[in-house]
C-alpha cells in the first residue's frame, strides 16, 4: 500500500504527497574501494540529560559509536570531531577529545577500518588570542592529545588564525610549523566562508586564487608531511585547478558537497593519479552513507555509469542540505539519521534543530525520497509525520 502524508509547499499550503522511491541500492560485499573515502560524522545528542542545550555538551556515545560502526560497516572511514559533529557549533574541545578517543577505540575492532581526527584551536578564547605564537601553542596542544592516542591529524582551518594573521607569511609560519613535527602525515582542511563566516581570507587572502598559491606553497615545503587537503570551497574548477597543481602523491580530498560525484570520477588528467581524481571527505556521505558506499563499489569496479546512476541522484539533495546558510547543514545530516531510523530522536547539540524550517525539512524527505534514501520507508513517514504534528500540520 502506498505510504502518503500531507506536507507543506512553496507559499505555505498544504498538499499530499505519496513516496514514490525504490528501496536503497545495498552495496555489494567484499568490494575494495579505490578512492580514499571519509565520511564526517555527526554526534548523537542525549535528549535527557539535564543542560542547558545552547551552552552545555550532552552526547549520547553510545548512539554517536554505533552510527561509526555504521560507516564502518559500509567501507566508509570517519572523519572524527569535524564540522559535522558540530564542533565549533555546540562541540567544544573536551568533548571533541573524548569522541576522537572513543572513535579510535571503536575502530581498533573492525579490520581496515579509517579514522582521521579534527585538530583545530577551538580551545582557545579566541579574545585572549593575540598573536600567531598564540595560534602556535593551540594546535600543538589539540596536536600532542590526539597524537598520544595514536590518532591522525585533520589539520583543521583555525578562526583565530584567520583573525590576527596580517598576511600569507603568517599562515606559512603556523604550518610550518606544525608539519614539522607531525609524526605522520596530515590531512589540512580548507573551508570557506560558506561554512563559517569566521574563515574568510584564509590562507591570507580574501582572493581564493590567491590564496591556493599560498596553501600550495605550505604544502610543496612539506610534501612528505600531507597526505592530502580538504578544500570545500563549492567551486568545482577551483577544487580541479588545485588537485592539479598538488606535489606527486598529495591527494585531493573533496568537501565539494555540489559537485562531488564528477570531481570522485575524475576527469583523468595527467600521468599523477592523484592529479586527475579527488578522494573524498566529505559531511553528506553522513546522509547518503549506504548509497556513497554501493557508487563507490561500482567506480572501484570500472562501472562508471553504474556509479553515477546511484550517486547522482543525491546532489539535488546534498545541495538543498547545503543551502545558505551553508553552516546550517548539520540539521540536515541529524534530520536523515532520525528518519533512517539511527536514532530514536531529533534533537541536537546546541539546539540546532532550530535552524531549518519546517518547509526545508518536507522538501529535504522529498529529495531523499527521489534518492532512493529512505531506508524504513514507513518509519521515515511516521517520524515525518511527527515532526508535522509539533508544527502543527496534521494528516
Amino acid at each position: 500500500m502506498a505510504l502518503s502524508l500531507t506536507l507543506p509547499s512553496t507559499g505555505g499550503s498544504l498538499a499530499p504527497y505519496t513516496l514514490r522511491g525504490t528501496a536503497p541500492v545495498k552495496p555489494e560485499a567484499g568490494v575494495k574501494f579505490d578512492r580514499i573515502a571519509y565520511s564526517a560524522a555527526h554526534v548523537v545528542a542525549d535528549p535527557l540529560a539535564a543542560v542547558d542545550p545552547w551552552l552545555q555538551c550532552a552526547v549520547d556515545w553510545d548512539a554517536t559509536i554505533a552510527y561509526r560502526h555504521h560507516l564502518f560497516s559500509l567501507g566508509l572511514g570517519v572523519a572524527e570531531a569535524m564540522d559535522t559533529a558540530q564542533r565549533g557549533m555546540g562541540l567544544d574541545w573536551p568533548t571533541s577529545l573524548e569522541l576522537i578517543r572513543r572513535s579510535l577505540d571503536a575502530a581498533k575492532g573492525v579490520p581496515g577500518a579509517l579514522v582521521a581526527s579534527g585538530c583545530g584551536t577551538d580551545h582557545l578564547n579566541i579574545d585572549d588570542v593575540k598573536s600567531v605564537d598564540d595560534v602556535i601553542r593551540g594546535y600543538e596542544e589539540q596536536m600532542a592529545a590526539i597524537e598520544a592516542l595514536g590518532g591522525k591529524l585533520i589539520v583543521m582551518a583555525s578562526r583565530a588564525l584567520a583573525r590576527v594573521a596580517k598576511s600569507p607569511a603568517d599562515y606559512e609560519r603556523v604550518y610550518d610549523r606544525i608539519l614539522s613535527q607531525a609524526r605522520q602525515p596530515v590531512v589540512l582542511h580548507w573551508l570557506g566562508d560558506m561554512f563559517d563566516p569566521a574563515l574568510a581570507g584564509y590562507w591570507g587572502n580574501k582572493n581564493a586564487d590567491a590564496a591556493m598559491d599560498t596553501a600550495l606553497a605550505v604544502i610543496a615545503a612539506h610534501p612528505h608531511k600531507v597526505d592530502g587537503i580538504k578544500i570545500s570551497l563549492l567551486d568545482k574548477d577551483k577544487e580541479i585547478a588545485m588537485r592539479r597543481r598538488l606535489p606527486a602523491g598529495v591527494r585531493m580530498y573533496t568537501g565539494d558537497d555540489f559537485n562531488y560525484a564528477e570531481l570522485i570520477a575524475g576527469d583523468g588528467f595527467g600521468s599523477e593519479p592523484t592529479h586527475g581524481k579527488s578522494d573524498a571527505l566529505l559531511g553528506i556521505f553522513d546522509a547518503i552513507a549506504p548509497a556513497a558506499s554501493a557508487a563507490l563499489g561500482a567506480l572501484a569496479q570500472g562501472n562508471t555509469d553504474k556509479f553515477h546512476a546511484i550517486l547522482g541522484p543525491t546532489v539535488p539533495l546534498s545541495r538543498h542540505i547545503f543551502a545558505a546558510p551553508t553552516r546550517f547543514y548539520k540539521t540536515g545530516v541529524v534530520f536523515m539519521a532520525w528518519l533512517n531510523g539511527h536514532q530514536s530522536h531529533f534533537t541536537m547539540v546546541g539546539g540546532q534543530q532550530s535552524t531549518r524550517s519546517l518547509q526545508h525539512f518536507a522538501e529535504l524527505f522529498q529529495l531523499a525520497d527521489a534518492a532512493n534514501l529512505l531506508e524504513h520507508p514507513e518509519l521515515a513517514v511516521q517520524r515525518m509525520k511527527t515532526l508535522l504534528a509539533l508544527h502543527g500540520v496534521e494528516g
